[in-house]
């Protein structure tokens, strides 16, 4: 077996920075897509993207957990941690981008590939060559530089497995406060509650949980709480059928989906601040937008710094970024050639402790550190 690429806490905190970056990352491209669709209409397509969006928001509480319960700190508004779109992410490959892009059969094609399940064929394939030597953003290990994972899930296996090496090298690996800790009492969702972490085994359930819940561990159509993995959600929409009990994988007998893919807002893909006329309304809202964000990020910091009830604050907060985005996407983009207008999650600098984005797709990117 390979030897473990996490050799002592240091290393095993900047593991999680990266899981915890991971999980918001597909927040953007998830919301993008959901808010893109026209009121009243695709509330199949909806709904799906909607519990995929607050079953992220639930893996970002039990990242935050194990962190704190080693005694390290989550932050989401410290630079970098925001990506810059099109983006590289852990999905397993490096063979796709994601873009913020409205509904449509691309998107759900990214959401796919980024859930998509993927078990190495052996442990020793964990961990592979980048394709051409670049470093993408988050897919690499955060402490073997030019190396990626295989999937999302064997990125948390490694993390799962290190975790247990560390805790046996360092009895006091689990000295946290636990009143920093989220309990299920502060945040609730049909697919699943929080895991209040305190010792090995409770990080290790969080975190299998996690990477079972989005489908990277390969354990079948539903999780081990009885819920359909993301993979398998999204897979319902290229389908157009919900699953059922008994289905096999690439066979779901349920009721029809109904869907209209014209009944979607045509944002222009992964809009940046430049493209707004300078001065003009659209790019004060775009900033505005980004500024709205940032107190998103800022509150859940919170809420995983002691004071967890700022969490139920910090959901509904997300879901009052509606108002925020229907300000951009129901109006034209001047010069994109009839596309809309949508946000573009470039965080500002004075929301956290420097410039908050990170390395668009293509260029040189480093994982996350502390």
């Amino acid at each position: 077996m390979t030897e473990s690429t996490i050799k002592n806490r240091d290393d095993l905190v900047r593991y999680l920075d990266a899981a915890l970056a991971l999980e918001h990352a597909t927040l953007p491209p998830y919301l993008t897509a959901y808010y893109s669709i026209r009121s009243t209409t695709n509330s199949d397509a909806a709904h799906i993207i909607r519990v995929a969006v607050v079953e992220e928001m639930l893996h970002l509480t039990l990242v935050a957990n194990v962190l704190n319960a080693i005694d390290a700190k989550p932050d989401l508004t410290r630079p970098g941690f925001v990506p810059s779109y099109p983006a590289y992410l852990p999905d397993g490959e490096d063979d796709f981008t994601v873009d913020l892009r409205p509904f449509s059969h691309e998107a759900v094609e990214t959401f796919c590939k980024i859930e998509r399940p993927g078990k190495a064929p052996t442990a020793d394939a964990r961990l592979v060559q980048t394709s051409d030597g670049r470093s993408p953003l988050l897919v690499s290990s955060p402490t073997v530089e030019g190396m990626r994972f295989y999937s999302i899930g064997e990125f948390y296996e490694e993390i799962i497995e290190g975790l247990a090496q560390v805790a046996a090298d360092d009895p006091t690996l689990f000295r946290g406060n636990p009143e920093r800790q989220v309990g299920p009492e502060y945040f609730y969702s049909g697919g699943g509650e929080v895991i209040i972490v305190t010792d090995l085994d409770s990080a290790q359930r969080a975190l299998r949980f996690i990477a079972a819940q989005g489908e990277g561990l390969d354990s079948g159509i539903y999780d081990a709480e009885g819920e359909l993995a993301h993979y398998y959600r999204f897979r319902q929409l290229q389908f157009g059928r919900y699953y059922q009990r008994g289905d096999e994988p690439d066979a779901p007998s349920g009721p029809k989906l109904s869907i209209s893919w014209d009944d979607v807002y045509n944002v222009k893909v992964s809009a940046r601040l430049a493209d707004y006329p300078a001065g003009s309304e659209l790019a004060r809202v775009a900033q505005d937008f980004n500024a709205e964000y940032a107190a998103l990020l800022a509150l859940l910091t919170g809420a995983f710094d002691g004071r967890p009830s700022l969490l139920q604050d910090a959901v509904c907060a997300m879901f009052r970024l509606r108002d925020g985005f229907n300000r951009l996407v129901c109006n034209p983009l001047p010069g994109s050639g009839g596309l809309h207008a949508a946000p573009t999650f470039e965080i500002p600098a004075a929301a956290g402790s420097g410039p908050q984005t990170a390395p668009r797709a293509g260029e040189t990117a480093q994982a996350v550190t502390r």
